[in-house]
């Protein structure tokens, strides 16, 4: 859901300090920073420690705040930064989330395996590039959201969006399966 802007006095504000003003500011986009972390890290626990985490870095970041720019983007782009931190610290075999749709194969087991064996493979990703598969391919974010987000222009997420399918395709055939 996108977020409506906030008015320019209240960034101003909060460019000068004012608590009231970053209060106002966290209460408006708490929600759509959480989403944004929890769609690249995939666990809601990290992603409530990261908005924490996001909103502390904005804070302390106030006066390097231009208030003639969008707020959002800006606290997208923290946030995604704090996401990519813990993914380069934690390497978890996260799982695709169980509520994807995907096509019926004719044998159970071969589904739950398979869907095993692609979590771990998306595991596996650099923590770049499983940002970049994550947004793009699971969550459908456009490209251009993801570009900011990430600091990178749009061709270099759809270049880390490239070598993810291509790195996920060379983990599951050494797995046995031929995507």
């Amino acid at each position: 859901m996108p977020v409506v802007e906030q008015p320019s006095d209240v960034l101003r504000q909060f460019c000068r300090g004012d608590p009231d003003a970053f209060e106002a500011l966290f209460r408006r986009h708490q929600g759509e920073v959480y989403g944004w972390i929890v769609r690249i890290v995939r666990d809601p626990a990290a992603a409530e420690d990261l908005t924490v985490e996001t909103f502390w870095r904005i804070h302390r970041a106030h006066a390097r705040f231009d208030p003639a720019r969008s707020f959002a983007p800006w606290a997208r782009r923290i946030a995604t930064n704090a996401a990519l931190d813990y993914l380069k610290t934690v390497r978890l075999e996260t799982g695709l989330p169980d509520d994807l749709p995907s096509p019926p194969l004719p044998e159970p087991g071969i589904s739950e395996e398979l869907r095993r064996k692609t979590a771990r493979a998306f595991g596996r990703l650099p923590p770049k590039l499983q940002a970049a598969a994550t947004l793009a391919l699971i969550e459908e974010q456009p490209y251009k959201e993801i570009a900011e987000a990430l600091g990178i222009s749009t061709g270099a997420v759809k270049l880390r969006v490239f070598r993810a399918l291509r790195f996920l395709r060379k983990e599951l055939k050494q797995q046995g399966i031929e995507p």
